[in-house]
């Protein structure tokens, strides 16, 4: 753990530092957090984006897919010549022009009960950037079992949803208890139901903000409420929801 900037930690981070609510020390807490973005699509590529310029000082990726024609129109950090390539080693090259500083470790391979439990022990803050919901229940189960905070972002056409979760927080609901039955992955189809770019890196963005928030201990999270954002009416809304009584998460 590093407990000092050196100058050019200070230059490259200057508009932060001079936050009243993140300083020197608020800078050392980012430059020493770990975060694993599970997903590197159109939410996990802002995610990443925005984390490593904050000064993440780990930040692990897992997506097993490559690139191709289709995703560029909304995940920011691929071009035409990225295309064929898996996605964690792009990402991996980017981030690293981006800053440096950064530490990424990659994994290549799809997130299950068998990995994730090896995976995320070696992180403190948990991103969900997937674009399915067994995925989702996944990071949902193991956060919940390790105590982690997890921030969970869904996109669909002009649509985005958030969740906040810290599940040192006893009290704190899980996704099982907002949703009462298992969705179908065709709600979050981007083939079938189509997505407009911008929603991706607005709720991305959105994501990377709550992870920064609660590294710094600072602001006000999104614990018993989802955030709804509309793009074509412009309309975001927080919606309550509270722990189920027989939910999973009762159980850890």
């Amino acid at each position: 753990m590093k407990n000092n900037l050196n100058k050019s930690h200070i230059e490259r981070y200057s508009r932060q530092i001079v936050l009243k609510n993140v300083g020197a020390i608020g800078q050392i807490k980012i430059n020493n957090s770990k975060v694993l973005i599970v997903g590197a699509g159109g939410l996990g590529c802002p995610i990443a984006d925005y984390l490593s310029r904050a000064g993440v000082g780990t930040i692990g990726i897992a997506d097993f897919d490559k690139v191709n024609l289709s995703n560029i129109h909304r995940q920011n950090l691929y071009d035409s010549k990225d295309i064929g390539k898996y996605k964690v080693d792009i990402v991996k090259k980017k981030i690293k022009l981006i800053n440096p500083f950064t530490k990424i470790k990659t994994y290549k391979k799809k997130i299950n009960n068998k990995n994730l439990n090896n995976i995320i022990k070696n992180f403190d803050f948990i991103v969900d950037g997937s674009d399915n919901f067994k995925t989702k229940f996944i990071l949902n189960k193991y956060s919940i079992k390790y105590k982690k905070n997890l921030i969970v972002g869904a996109i669909s056409k002009f649509d985005g949803h958030v969740f906040t979760f810290d599940f040192k927080d006893k009290k704190t609901p899980c996704l099982r208890c907002f949703y009462q039955t298992e969705p179908s992955d065709e709600i979050l189809n981007c083939e079938t139901e189509g997505v407009m770019g911008p929603i991706a890196g607005i709720i991305g963005s959105i994501q990377a903000n709550e992870i920064i928030k609660k590294i710094l201990k600072i602001g006000k999270g999104l614990r018993k409420n989802i955030l709804i954002i509309d793009l074509l009416t412009l309309n975001f809304r927080k919606a309550t929801f509270k722990k189920k009584k027989n939910c999973i998460c009762k159980k850890y």
